[in-house]
C-alpha cells in the first residue's frame, strides 16, 4: 500500500527537531531508522501530517566512553552498536542481543534509540537495556531530562517520551567483566521472539555474585525477573542451583496468548530459557 500524503522535514540539529515538534504537535511523527514506522505508514495504521527524519543529525550517532557508563547515540545503527568494542567490553549483553536482532538489512538501517523508543514488548533491546539499568536522555523544549529504565517503558508501545520530546542517547552503566547471554526462542528465523531472556552475570570463583535478568515478550513491557536475580545471588553456578532459581522466572509476568503460544507456554519457556541464559552467562 501507499502511505497517506505527509510533509517531510529533515532537520540537522536536535533544536530543530524540538521546534518542529512544538509547531506540529500530535500531527508529527519522528522517523529514525524507519524499520517499524514505514510499514505502519504503508498500511495506513498511522497517518501523520508531518514526518520528521532524524537521519541528518550526526550528533545523535556514535558510541562513547563516559567514565562509569558508555553512551550510545539514539541514531546509531544496530550494526554499529553490535560491532563496537566499547559495547562488547562494558555492556556485552547488548552485543549478544544485537546478534539476534532481525537480519543484516534491518541491523544496518534500524537504530538503537528508534527500537527502544518504539517500545515493542517483543523487541530484542528492551530487556537487555532494562537488565543493565540503562538511562534514557530525552530532550524537549524545557531542556534535557534523564529517565531510568524502570520508568521508561510505560505500556504497550508507550514510553516516558512526551509528544514534544525526542530521545537523544542511552547511557548504560558499565558491567565490565560480566558474562552475558541472550536466549531467544522463535518459530521462524529472524522473527520477533516468542520469548527471550537477557541475562548478565558477575561470577566469582564459581559463585554468582550478582545477576541481572530481563524478559522479552512476557508482558506489555520488558520485565526484570527480580525473584530470579535474588535467588541466584550467592549461589553456585551449577545446573541444580540455577534451575531452582529459574523456576521463578515467570513470577509477576503477564505473557500474551497468540498463534505462537499461549500464556502458560510462554511461562514454561521463560523458565527454560532463563536457566540456559544464566548458565551460559556464568560460564557454567
Amino acid at each position: 500500500m501507499i502511505p497517506a500524503e505527509f510533509d517531510y522535514l529533515a532537520p540537522t540539529s536536535v533544536e530543530e527537531v524540538i521546534a518542529a515538534l512544538a509547531e506540529h504537535g500530535d500531527d508529527a511523527k519522528i522517523l529514525a531508522g524507519g524499520q517499524s514506522l514505514l510499514p505502519v505508514l504503508r498500511m495506513r495504521l498511522n497517518a501523520p501530517e508531518v514526518v520528521i527524519d532524524l537521519g541528518r543529525i550526526e550528533a545523535l550517532r556514535g558510541v562513547r566512553d563516559d567514565g562509569d557508563a558508555i553512551v550510545i547515540g539514539a541514531m546509531t545503527p544496530h550494526s554499529v552498536v553490535g560491532g563496537d568494542p566499547l559495547v562488547a567490553e562494558h555492556a556485552l549483553l547488548i552485543t549478544k542481543a544485537v546478534e539476534h536482532l532481525a537480519d543484516a538489512q534491518v541491523r544496518h538501517r534500524g537504530t538503537f534509540g528508534g527500537a527502544l523508543a518504539h517500545a515493542d514488548p517483543a523487541g530484542d533491546l528492551g530487556a537487555p537495556a532494562l537488565a543493565l539499568g540503562a538511562q534514557f536522555v530525552i530532550a524537549g523544549a524545557g531542556g534535557t531530562r534523564t529517565v531510568e529504565a524502570d520508568d521508561f517503558f510505560v505500556d504497550l508501545f508507550e514510553t516516558a517520551i512526551e509528544d514534544n520530546e525526542v530521545l537523544t542517547e542511552v547511557r548504560i552503566p558499565k558491567h565490565t567483566g560480566w558474562g552475558a547471554r541472550y536466549e531467544k526462542f522463535v518459530r521462524v528465523a529472524h522473527q520477533w521472539p516468542i520469548v527471550a531472556i537477557a541475562a548478565t552475570v558477575r561470577a566469582e570463583g564459581g559463585t554468582i555474585a550478582e545477576a541481572r535478568v530481563g524478559m522479552t515478550n512476557m508482558g506489555s513491557t520488558p520485565l526484570r525477573a527480580r525473584a530470579v536475580e535474588a535467588a541466584l545471588t550467592g549461589q553456585p553456578a551449577t545446573e541444580d542451583a540455577v534451575r531452582a532459581a529459574a523456576a521463578q522466572a515467570a513470577d509477576g509476568a503477564n505473557p500474551p496468548s497468540d498463534l505462537n503460544g499461549d500464556a502458560d507456554y510462554r511461562r514454561h519457556l521463560a523458565t527454560v530459557l532463563t536457566r540456559r541464559a544464566v548458565l551460559s552467562a556464568a560460564g557454567a
